[in-house]
């Protein structure tokens, strides 16, 4: 039988605050490892991890490459990445290390700081959760310098600071909370993610390949279907569709974009986001829209790897700045739109080498397919109730950010506590 040893937590005073009792005040080097030594000979083809492969507060790590070994930072499994340069430590790229084989020793970027725990004093799990911490980030963050947009954190600095440490046991018991809430998050991330690939590949099938369902529900092109010439776009098309323009099938609510600086921002802090153009910047006091947006990114980063445009599908009470476009499906869901420009690529649109920018007469002017309005219909009766679960673990997902952030600087500090187990 299990019950839970009640823990009344004193406090005692040291020269950095109350920490509770059985807690340690230690230097951070003293206790964690700043760049351990990792070893890979030069010329070892390995796994690479790219400073795009940490994903903005998320602790796994979004893939890899396997490239020869010519320099850069080294780690393992179990180890911590912490972005020493501005803006990616501000915008939240810290990830831990978990894809690896045993044994295996993975390199990435020189602007990475590695962190790892050291035996008998801290444990991997907890040193990557302290990393996260508001309290280390914002001693990380001011201790960068350098030029302007180009300053790095200062690791000796940051191995001087001197930070409340608890017992191996208790760190565990930390680490497991926030771990256990991480990995829950991840498997929601996990399926929305799969929800909008079988969304895709339909449309692929039906938009695509041609292989939408006819009269009969036969797959329309492999059955025979009649197929015309289209020379805008070069090739064949299903009879009764057209080719149009983007700015034909949607409405633009771009002039009631209203940008706030961070200044304003931060008097004005709130529960609605504030979009920019690749994501939440910020949640402030008040709101512009309310109900279901696609925002499409303006400019910086305006396109993926592949040509296809940034996309945020957005509902409820929000603000944007004016770095993303607002708009709404006309004649078609908006749910259709978006999983219509999912699959458009935009390259050819965008203009400027050094800052990309999609304005809005060029977005307007992209080039569209547009299916007869039957198949749209249908189309858009079919993933209604996949975008109605995407909804649903989207914001189920926000709920165990919050709370994991509610608890993240409560159990770093002692204020929370968590009890031991203790079998009876």
């Amino acid at each position: 039988m299990g019950s839970r040893e009640k823990m009344k937590t004193k406090f005692k005073d040291t020269e950095i605050g109350m920490i509770p009792e059985g807690w340690n005040v230690e230097v951070f080097s003293n206790v964690i490892a700043i760049n351990p030594k990792r070893a890979i000979k030069k010329g070892t083809t390995a796994r690479k991890i790219s400073m795009q492969n940490l994903i903005e507060f998320k602790r796994t790590i979004d893939g890899f490459e396997l490239s020869e070994f010519k320099g850069g930072s080294k780690f393992q499994n179990e180890d911590t990445l912490m972005a020493r340069i501005t803006p990616c430590l501000e915008n939240g790229k810290t990830a831990y290390v978990d894809l690896l084989e045993d044994n295996e020793i993975a390199f990435g970027s020189t602007e990475f700081i590695v962190l790892s725990g050291k035996d008998n004093l801290t444990r991997n799990d907890f040193v990557y959760y302290l990393a996260i911490s508001p309290k280390i980030r914002r001693i990380a963050i001011q201790s960068m310098t350098g030029t302007s947009g180009r300053q790095r954190i200062q690791a000796d600095l940051l191995g001087d600071v001197e930070i409340g440490i608890p017992s191996l046991s208790e760190q565990h018991r930390i680490a497991k909370i926030l771990s256990n809430l991480d990995s829950k998050i991840e498997l929601l991330q996990k399926q929305n993610k799969t929800l909008e690939a079988i969304g895709q590949a339909i449309f692929k099938h039906w938009f695509v390949d041609f292989e939408f369902p006819n009269e009969e529900g036969k797959s329309y092109k492999s059955s025979g279907g009649e197929m015309v010439f289209n020379e805008e776009l070069g090739k064949e098309i299903p009879k009764g569709w057209d080719v149009g323009k983007l700015g034909d099938i949607i409405e633009n609510f771009d002039s009631k974009r209203i940008p706030l600086s961070s200044r304003e921002r931060e008097k004005r802090k709130g529960k609605f986001p504030y979009y920019g153009a690749t994501k939440i910047m910020d949640y402030v006091d008040d709101y512009l829209f309310n109900g279901t947006y696609i925002l499409m990114a303006e400019d910086g980063s305006v396109t993926d790897d592949g040509g296809y445009p940034v996309l945020q599908y957005v509902w409820g009470k929000f603000w944007v700045n004016n770095h993303a476009h607002i708009i709404k499906g006309k004649g078609i869901s908006t749910e259709f739109l978006y999983v219509l420009l999912l699959r458009t690529k935009i390259s050819e649109y965008v203009t400027g080498a050094v800052q990309p920018k999609l304005n809005q007469t060029n977005m307007n002017s992209i080039k569209i397919l547009i299916p007869d309005s039957l198949s749209v219909k249908s189309f858009d009766k079919l993933i209604q109730d996949m975008f109605i679960k995407q909804k649903s673990l989207y914001e189920q997902i926000q709920s165990l950010q919050k709370i994991r952030d509610s608890l993240l600087p409560k159990l770093m500090s002692g204020k929370i506590r968590v009890p031991a187990e203790v079998r009876t």
